[in-house]
């Protein structure tokens, strides 16, 4: 038996709107992807002005009708979205679709939290369908061999992680107890903040060693820092090295919400679903 088979596809206008809302292959889809991507960069910009006072005073009662209608029909898309995929909850709670629910939900929170409204700039978010939009499906393909690089190489960025947290923790102490609280090291946490900002060559300046031994394990520090940044880039492009890109479609699973999908297939590389 054929993976997937008992999985049927899609039919009548559930199809047709799966084809126009997920996909980018096709005139239709093209054009409402556009217009979403149109619709989001819009209710964004209405967002930020709301945010300026003189521009609020203004037209605020405008700008808030604004952020209203693109609620409304950023509702309506959601609802359409969970409409035309097999497994509804699949996708709500796959990143998009949880993109997609908190880009509607800070406006209607706003009726009980005031504020709240300026969460909608995770809406931005969303824009990032603009790489089937504009049938750059290989980006698609680079974002998956990114990712699986990323992934191959997670125990040992957790152990640097790891390696610099220690090291951190020493630095500071070792600061703390060097410049003490005259020199603004009040507690071995506020130590350990300074080497962090030191050992990754940011250096805000808020706090600095005023003493001969604290300034000379800051340079130490600070020579440390250059080092340091180097070795995660060094461990995830040994990783992506060892990974090659395949070339990807813009298909999308319209049974479990997968996506990467090989420009051939013709089942769901996750579910087996028919495509």
């Amino acid at each position: 038996m054929i993976p997937g088979a008992d999985k049927k596809p899609l039919s009548g206008w559930r199809a047709k709107v799966h084809e126009i809302i997920f996909e980018a292959d096709t005139p239709a889809g093209r054009l409402f992807d556009i217009l979403l991507i149109w619709s989001i960069l819009l209710s964004i910009l209405a967002v930020l002005l709301d945010s300026v006072s003189s521009i609020q005073a203004k037209y605020g009662g405008i700008l808030y009708g604004i952020e209203w209608f693109f609620t409304l029909l950023f509702t309506v898309e959601y609802i359409f979205r969970l409409i035309c995929v097999g497994r509804p909850l699949k996708y709500a709670t796959s990143f998009f679709g949880i993109v997609d629910l908190l880009a509607i939900a800070p406006t209607y929170l706003r009726l009980f939290v005031p504020g709240t409204q300026y969460w909608v700039v995770i809406r931005f978010l969303r824009v990032l369908r603009v790489f089937r939009v504009l049938k750059l499906a290989e980006y698609i393909g680079e974002g998956q061999y990114l990712i699986r690089a990323l992934k191959a190489s997670r125990r040992k960025i957790f152990l640097f992680l790891f390696t610099v947290l220690t090291l951190v923790t020493i630095l500071g102490s070792m600061m703390y107890l060097i410049e003490g609280g005259r020199n603004g090291f009040t507690s071995i946490p506020r130590g350990i903040y300074w080497a962090i900002v030191t050992l990754t060559t940011v250096g805000y300046g808020d706090i600095s060693p005023q003493t001969v031994f604290g300034q000379a394990l800051a340079s130490l520090v600070m020579i440390l820092g250059y080092s340091i940044l180097a070795v995660p880039t060094g461990i995830v492009t040994a990783e992506m090295t060892r990974q090659l890109p395949d070339k990807i479609s813009t298909q999308v699973c319209p049974h479990c919400m997968a996506e990467g999908h090989l420009i051939d297939a013709k089942f769901c590389r996750k579910c087996g679903g028919l495509l």
